[in-house]
């Protein structure tokens, strides 16, 4: 491995990389383990495309890692698609994104391959929806999501507006491990650069009122508080609200502009309580009825509502799939006969209650690998069905086939609709909730992920899966462990008529637990950060809404339960 490091930063300290870049390299000389992590591999390919820290080294986000990549997917657009190729290019508001979305225009244009390069930030929903749009050979978005300042990204869209899969992500991958920096074709062409700007916004704030407004609603009069947490929505959610009616809100306008640093919160993350601090303050001082926070490149949408006892609380994930997803079919279900044709889609590792929706209103329900990539090619893939609606436990949510990724936009829309729907038909949203618990059975679940950096870290991750994939697991709190699930391999094992059937779904490194009671408990590794996910999943009977919260107080002890035995 030393050999390998040293190899790569003998590469970096000569042309064609530049005197800055070489300057970096003697400076991160003082620090070996830094050195070390800078250069030791390439930068790989996850479920959201490539991220990683920013800096020098192979294994950092620069300008010729980046540079590579696109030259790498120049060359297989020229090899592979015949006359005009194209891309759009999107960034958000995190350090370098502009100078990096530049770097991405000049090499494809320096390759002969139009580009689409968008003014200023914008929404990667709304790149995605351009893709289509423009008809464009790929997308590109410069953005890290959700992760700290320290961090940006490279997410690759192809010409169904999706983020890559296979068979293209492994193609790609080739060309690109083909690619020595000095073949990065940097002489770009200017006159191949067209920007874009409001022409693009308004058809997307079309599409957004398309799929996520309530024509038959008559009241929007609700509280609502929106903040953008710095990010990319902003350029977008105001537009957007006006056009659909809305005149009761308020925006934490401290959060409002875009900054690097997200200098307000500790992480632009909506999953996390904290991020929506200051817009709980606001929604108290108001008396709102919802609020909702998008991270920094708007596809993941965090929500609070008001609970049985009128306190502001955040739904997680998991509550806002299954709230927004039995409203989308309750009112297609009042104009469409819903059928098989129908679908409904989500993720292996988000909440089993979808499959008891999709039963009740009779549409088919399909399950794919994490990321919002499995689900957009479900619609490719089955063009004899019709796709109504997409979600994930990461708070992502996909209405509508016009955008193929995590739309925080559309579904901010659909979000406040729902509350003014409920409203009006004298309920709300947290009270919606509880019945559907009390209809389709009481699911909680809890994610917990560990951070683990480095080498050292991927390293431990893969031996705590590999151990519990040698010796799987024989309880679930004190449920028995009936199927053993790993997707390494593609075997679901019944361990107790010790029986095995195929998976269908493409290989992963997640291994998954069910017991005889569907508690369920998912173990793998995440695709953008360095960490490992553990999936919790527990369900029982809820009779009456009165009884919501004692059950919920025994379904989060089993959960606490759960932690407690499997250490991470």
């Amino acid at each position: 491995m030393k050999n390998i490091v040293n190899k790569n930063i003998k590469e970096w300290s000569k042309h064609p990389f530049c005197e800055q870049t070489q300057k970096e390299i003697n400076n991160l000389k003082k620090d070996e383990t830094k050195l070390y992590d800078a250069f030791y591999k390439n930068l790989e390919f996850g479920t959201g495309g490539m991220r990683g820290l920013m800096g020098v080294g192979t294994n950092r986000i620069n300008k010729y890692t980046i540079g590579k990549n696109t030259q790498g997917i120049s060359n297989y657009l020229n090899k592979s698609i015949d006359g005009e190729k194209s891309a759009v290019i999107a960034f958000d508001c995190r350090h370098n994104s502009i100078e990096l979305a530049r770097t991405v225009a000049e090499v494809f244009s320096a390759n002969d391959i139009k580009v689409f390069l968008f003014s200023s930030l914008r929404p990667t929903p709304e790149l995605s929806y351009a893709v289509r749009k423009l008809n464009c050979s790929c997308g590109i978005v410069l953005t890290a999501s959700h992760n700290p300042p320290e961090y940006n990204g490279f997410k690759v869209y192809w010409q169904d507006g999706g983020q890559i899969v296979p068979p293209i992500d492994n193609l790609l991958i080739n060309e690109i491990e083909q690619v020595n920096f000095n073949d990065i074709n940097f002489n770009f062409k200017e006159e191949l650069i067209e920007i874009i700007d409001s022409e693009i916004d308004d058809l997307f704030i079309d599409i957004c009122l398309k799929n996520g407004l309530n024509t038959d609603l008559k009241n929007r009069s609700g509280k609502i508080i929106f903040t953008a947490l710095h990010g990319t929505s902003s350029t977008i959610i105001s537009k957007l609200l006006k056009r659909a009616g809305y005149k009761n809100i308020k925006y934490v306008e401290s959060q409002m502009d875009p900054d690097p640093n997200f200098s307000t919160v500790e992480s632009p993350n909506p999953e996390e309580v904290e991020s929506l601090d200051l817009a709980l303050k606001l929604g108290e001082h108001e008396n709102a009825e919802m609020i909702i926070g998008t991270d920094p490149d708007a596809d993941r949408l965090g929500v609070a509502v008001r609970d049985l006892n009128n306190n502001l609380t955040l739904i997680n994930g998991n509550q806002l799939m299954v709230l927004m997803f039995d409203y989308i079919l309750k009112r297609l279900k009042a104009n469409t006969t819903l059928n098989k044709n129908h679908f409904i889609a989500s993720t292996i590792v988000s909440t089993p209650m979808i499959k008891n929706i999709a039963k009740y209103y009779n549409v088919d329900c399909k399950l794919s690998l994490t990321g919002f990539k499995w689900i957009a090619k479900m619609i490719e893939d089955f063009p004899n069905q019709e796709f109504l609606v997409g979600g994930e436990e990461s708070y992502g949510l996909m209405i509508g086939n016009d955008v193929r990724d995590k739309d925080a936009l559309t579904a901010s829309l659909a979000a406040f609709e729902m509350m003014s729907y409920y409203k009006e038909n004298k309920s709300s949203v947290f009270e919606e909730l509880v019945k559907l618990y009390c209809l389709h059975g009481f699911y909680k679940e809890k994610l917990i992920s560990i951070v683990k950096h480095g080498q050292k870290g991927q390293e431990e991750i893969k031996n705590l899966i590999d151990n519990y994939r040698k010796n799987p697991l024989e309880f679930i709190s004190d449920s028995r462990v009936k199927y053993f699930c790993d997707y390494s391999t593609s075997i679901k094992r019944n361990l107790i008529e010790n029986k095995n059937e195929k998976i269908s779904l493409p290989k992963s490194n997640v291994i998954e637990f069910e017991s005889i009671d569907g508690y369920k408990i998912i173990l793998r590794p995440s695709g953008t950060e360095p960490k490992i996910k553990m999936y919790i999943s527990v369900n029982t009977n809820l009779d009456s809404i009165n009884e919501f919260e004692s059950v919920n107080s025994i379904l989060e002890n089993k959960i606490q339960e759960i932690i407690k035995s499997i250490d991470l």
